[in-house]
């Protein structure tokens, strides 16, 4: 499409925090950077699937929610955040609204949600950024928001400030090391022990590499980089001291680039939401599965409530899960198990009294099938996509089981992201019917 830049009411907001508004055809527009009831000049762009993309050319009538993004990175295009223009207030409850759509599309409707749990700005521990090679500069930061172009960061709101105090020594790094030849990226942990770094890289570390990693661990504080070719396997570069985080009082020593929830307040949020789903007294001999357990996270508050089995697929995580068990004499069993594969048959879930799960971005889909058809008395299910959440739940709404519970959880503060903490147990579920479309979605 091209020509003048038509006059568009924007009605809603899209999935992925953009504008959402019709063309006079019918053809939905979702523009960048615009807000529900705003009027605005937008240029539609190549039509996809869904609709079209638009560029905001000129907001007419500004919502009353717009604010001014704290983050002058956002003003230049950074694709890290998706909604600092909006007030926080209007995001929560847009956060929330996700969540009742994604259950109401599984055909749970009208279940209500809890407030969202918002976390501070700030917080956020891990980071995954990229890096270009240009020239004699090195870029380090976020994609542009639909471009594989890297904004150099100097800055960032969301961050915990300490790892963005560690850029401009990175970059001056990594002008000298020739294993970055064009591009890689750079996972940074921030753990208990210091920043705990990755490197991918398109070339080959040298000897004089390791020496400079070396130094550079010494110089920042770091107790471990590790290196990794672009698609491989990652191996320490430089050792410098333990890389140890604590999960609920229980010291883990993750692998480099170990996945973390986002935000120490984050994670308090899942387990208190988490732990407020299980009923006050187990059934049987209290015995709880913690599915893709990863490192422990809900694993080891978990064992406060009952006997744990916990179950990942991810060999490096199951050890550091396994040894951190050990030491701490907290009653978890670690069992490595790829659950997309071979998930749990209804005769192995027969001895839970709870199941929780936490699944990849994609869901579960093969384990809530047998799920759904067991007699485990309560399943809480930690989502952190709302798309594989509404195509998880349909699996208990067609067996019969309720929500007892749903709360949004934001630790990914002004994206589009959501998580939400969702139990469900057995019973009558709500009628069947057509789905309720919420105000403002798409």
């Amino acid at each position: 499409m091209s020509g003048a830049a038509p006059t568009l009411r924007i009605t809603g907001m899209g999935a992925a925090g953009d504008g959402l508004s019709v063309l006079p055809d019918g053809t939905p527009c979702f523009v960048a950077r615009a807000l529900p009831g705003e009027s605005v000049r937008a240029l539609p762009g190549a039509r996809r699937r869904e609709g079209c993309a638009a560029t905001l050319v000129e907001i007419l009538e500004p919502s009353p929610d717009r604010v001014a993004p704290p983050c002058p990175h956002f003003v230049e295009g950074c694709g890290g955040c998706a909604v600092q223009h909006w007030a926080p207030d209007a995001q929560a409850a847009w956060k929330q609204a996700q969540v009742a759509e994604a259950l109401s599309r599984a055909g749970f409707r009208d279940v209500p949600v809890a407030p969202t749990v918002t976390t501070p700005a700030g917080r956020r521990r891990r980071a995954d950024f990229a890096l270009r090679r240009a020239g004699p500069a090195i870029r380090i930061g976020f994609h542009a928001a639909g471009s594989g172009e890297v904004l150099d960061l100097s800055a960032c709101t969301v961050l915990d400030p300490r790892i963005v105090a560690l850029l401009p020594a990175l970059r001056g790094l990594l002008r000298g090391v020739r294993a970055l030849r064009r591009e890689g990226s750079a996972v940074v942990n921030l753990l208990d022990t210091g920043p705990d770094l990755l490197l991918r890289t398109d070339g080959t570390l040298t000897a004089e590499d390791r020496v400079a990693l070396a130094g550079f661990g010494e110089r920042q504080g770091l107790p471990r980089i590790a290196w990794a070719p672009k698609d491989g396997a990652a191996e320490a570069a430089a050792q410098l001291g333990p890389a140890t985080i604590a999960l609920s009082g229980v010291e883990v020593a993750p692998a480099p680039g170990a996945f973390l929830q986002a935000s120490p307040e984050g994670e308090a949020a899942i387990i208190a939401a988490v732990l407020a789903a299980l009923p006050a007294k187990l059934s049987g001999r209290g015995r709880i599965a913690d599915l893709h357990a990863g490192l422990g996270t809900l694993s080891f508050p978990l064992a406060a409530r009952g006997r744990v089995t916990a179950f990942e697929g991810d060999a490096a995580a199951i050890a550091a899960l396994s040894a951190a068990a050990g030491r701490s004499g907290l009653s978890v069993t670690a069992t490595r198990r790829d659950l997309a594969r071979q998930p749990l048959t209804a005769t192995e879930l027969a001895p839970f009294a709870a199941v929780v799960l936490d699944p990849p971005f994609a869901g579960a889909a093969e384990q809530v099938a047998l799920l759904a058809r067991s007699q485990v008395p309560v399943v809480v299910y930690v989502s952190c996509n709302p798309a594989a959440l509404s195509r998880d739940a349909r699996a208990f709404a067609a067996a019969g089981w309720r929500v007892t519970a749903a709360t949004p959880i934001d630790q990914f503060v002004h994206s589009a992201q959501v998580e939400a903490v969702i139990a469900f147990t057995p019973g009558r579920a709500a009628s069947p019917g057509p789905s309720r479309r919420l105000p403002g979605r798409t």
